[in-house]
């Protein structure tokens, strides 16, 4: 079994280069274990800041990207969290080390299967996760207090703003193809607040 410390530690000072200084967030993706993440033809990329192709036509996001959506979280570990987009699960995990629960959505079935099969040999236990279409959100166990999505919206669904609390946050890419941003948005009291942090490209949020 091949050790990727050295590559893990590379990557970690590469983040820090570009900016990413929350320690908590650091740390956690530091903890997860990548290669686990991605097909074993391409584990030797793992630790490399770039976005890998999953199954099914789906990516594991740019480490950096990861590190930027979790840090504008603002987690402080009692948050539960909705995930639009389980994936590989790789975001999931880095979640559940910073918040209290992640409520994970995904629409491709042997995504989720694998993905579940990764947090039990993880011993991640404080993620639920199911099968389902993303825009509808988990109105059974909502309000959230922060809602994170992994796949970009042409718009954000008012079903998804809705299910976040007030003085809630929410970091979503948006926009179609090539003109994606990726925004955090906070429910106040007033309604919503938007900020754009970055262009972006994610897979498109497909509904049904």
């Amino acid at each position: 079994m091949q050790d990727f410390q050295h590559e893990k530690a590379r990557l970690i000072m590469t983040l820090r280069g570009m900016g990413v200084v929350e320690a908590a967030v650091l740390s956690a993706i530091e903890r997860v274990p990548r290669e686990l993440f991605v097909p074993k033809a391409l584990s030797q990329h793992a630790y490399e800041n770039a976005s890998l192709p999953i199954a099914l036509e789906q990516t594991i996001s740019q480490p950096y990207i990861v590190a930027r959506m979790t840090a504008a979280l603002e987690l402080t570990g009692r948050e539960r969290v909705l995930e639009i987009g389980t994936g590989s699960g790789y975001q999931t995990v880095i979640l559940s080390f910073l918040c209290r629960r992640v409520y994970s959505i995904e629409r491709l079935r042997p995504l989720l299967v694998e993905a579940d099969n990764r947090f039990r040999k993880l011993r991640i236990t404080n993620v639920t996760s199911k099968f389902g279409n993303g825009a509808d959100g988990w109105p059974e166990g909502a309000p959230f207090d922060r809602v994170i999505l992994t796949c970009a919206p042409a718009e954000i669904p008012a079903t998804l703003l809705n299910q976040l609390k007030t003085g809630g946050i929410m970091v979503a890419p948006e926009g179609r193809a090539r003109e994606q941003s990726l925004v955090v948005i906070r429910r106040t009291e007033e309604g919503f607040e938007r900020q754009e942090l970055l262009p972006v490209r994610f897979v498109p949020l497909v509904e049904g």
